[in-house]
Order: structure tokens, then sequence, then C-alpha cells
């Protein structure tokens, strides 16, 4: 049975099914409803909507301005995101990811191109959430011939990460993902070569900087002094090192830390197999 806790207008009703409060919508549904007053599922467009009774005016004025549909579609996002991903959303993201796709759409209409900074660091540190951008946008092309840019892919993953129950660990993450991608736009910049950035030993180097980061972020960084192996390695590689020394720079004047030489010298290791074997893909 679905009860009426709330109307919010004629076509959004704040309801108790099973239980649960959410949100209703249908055309008219609400129209002379009372609070108690039972609705017939046959009023409601099959759209149910878990949201807290905080947010349920907010709610209301977004649909005034949104098309049904793109509920619809983020109601599907939200069934794949909690059966793929490892954690579960907060009710705001049928909120924000409406409102970012009708936007979105809106600006695609228009010709309007809004890149998103974060493209890289959430493609690499969040495949999982990208994967799902991309089946995404699939299926808003086959089901609702709507088609968005391929960096939309990385912008709703972006609504993914952000609506993680634990705001904590999303600010964590998302200060990641930034970490990564400086590190290795800094490495990217100083080689002057032509990565392929398909290939394994790319894959080698990114893997190693997200878990140098994940170590910063921990406390876990490598102390242990190893002398003579950066000696050897400075007087073997001095490019690479001299690349590794500048991130040791950068992360230390930024956060005000101090990088240990272990880690600048397994940095080292990793850029100098990035040097070489991009030098003999550019050759």
């Amino acid at each position: 049975m679905i009860l009426v806790k709330k109307v919010l207008n004629s076509s959004v009703v704040l309801v108790e099914k099973e239980g649960q409060e959410m949100i209703a919508l249908g055309k008219g549904i609400g129209y002379g409803k009372k609070i108690g007053e039972a609705i017939s599922d046959s009023l409601v467009d099959k759209i149910f909507l878990p949201i807290e009774a905080k947010k349920s005016s907010q709610f209301a004025e977004l649909v005034d301005e949104i098309p049904m549909q793109y509920f619809e579609i983020t109601k599907e996002i939200v069934a794949i995101a909690e059966e793929e991903l490892p954690y579960r959303l907060n009710t705001s993201i049928y909120l924000t990811l409406s409102d970012h796709l009708h936007f979105a759409v809106e600006r695609t209409e228009k010709g309007l191109n809004v890149s998103n900074r974060l493209y890289w660091e959430i493609k690499n540190y969040y495949p999982k959430e990208f994967l799902i951008g991309e089946v995404v946008l699939k299926e808003m092309k086959a089901k609702y011939q709507i088609e968005l840019p391929s960096e939309e892919a990385s912008n709703i993953a972006f609504h993914l990460i952000n609506a993680q129950s634990d705001d904590h660990e999303d600010q964590a993450g998302l200060k990641k993902a930034k970490l990564v991608g400086t590190i290795v736009n800094m490495v990217r910049y100083s080689l002057h070569l032509e990565i392929d950035t398909n290939s394994v030993h790319y894959t080698r180097f990114i893997t190693h900087v997200r878990f140098f980061v994940d170590r910063f972020f921990n406390n876990g960084l490598l102390r242990e002094r190893e002398d003579e192996l950066y000696r050897q390695m400075w007087s073997l590689y001095p490019g690479a090192m001299d690349i590794a020394t500048k991130v040791k720079n950068y992360i230390d004047q930024t956060y005000h830390t101090q990088i240990p030489e272990n880690e600048i010298v397994y940095l080292g290791v990793h850029i100098n197999r990035l040097m070489n074997h991009s030098a003999i893909d550019n050759d």
C-alpha cells in the first residue's frame, strides 16, 4: 500500500511504501490528495525514488524544471551502480545527477562543451565508476535517443563518487585522484616524448604512482634509507631521478612534508622504464 505523507505538488508526492519514505512521480498524482490517503499504483508513473524528507522540497522544485525521463535515467544508473560498486549511494544523487543530465543535454544541443578537468584522474583512479558512466551513455543513446559526448562518462562517474554515503572517504579519494593526475602530468611533460598510454609499461607506472599516493595520504611512506641505491640511481639514471626529484619538491612544497629518498628511488625506477620504452617506441 502507498500512503501519502506530504503533497509537494500535483506531480510529486512524498509517500510511504513498504515502510520506506519515497518520492512518487506521476502526472496529477497529488491533485486533491490528503495526508494518510492511499494512492493507487495506476496513478504513478512507476518512478519511486528513496529520498530524505528534508530534501523533498528541493526535489519538487527540480521536477517542475526537469523532464521526467532524466529521473528515470538516474534511477537506472543508481540500480546499476549499487549492483557493481562496493558502496551504497546517498539519496542526494537523485537530485544532483538528474539535474546534471538535463543540463548536459541542453549544453550539447546548444553546442557548448564544458571540459571536465578531472577526466583523466577519474578514468584512471575510478575505473569501475567510469565504466558505469560509459555503459550509461550507450543506454541513453539506445533507449532514449540521447547522445552525449564521451567525456560525460567521467561526469557521471564523478556524481557516483560524490554520492558515497561516507563524505570523508569521498573527499580523500578525490584528493588522491588530483595528486595522481598532477604527478603523471609532471612526468609526461618532463619526458618530452610521445607516450603510449595503452602500454603495459605505462600501466605499471600509473599503478606505482597510485600506490605511492595511497601510502602518502595514509602515512605509510617507505622511510628506510638506502644511501648506496640512491647514489647509484643518480649515477645511472640522472634524467629519471631529476624528474622524480621535481615531483618530490612539488609535493614537499604543496603539502609541507618531506618525501623520503627511498620513494624518490622507486619513482625514478618507474620513470626510467617509461623513458626507455617511450624512446624505443618513438624511434
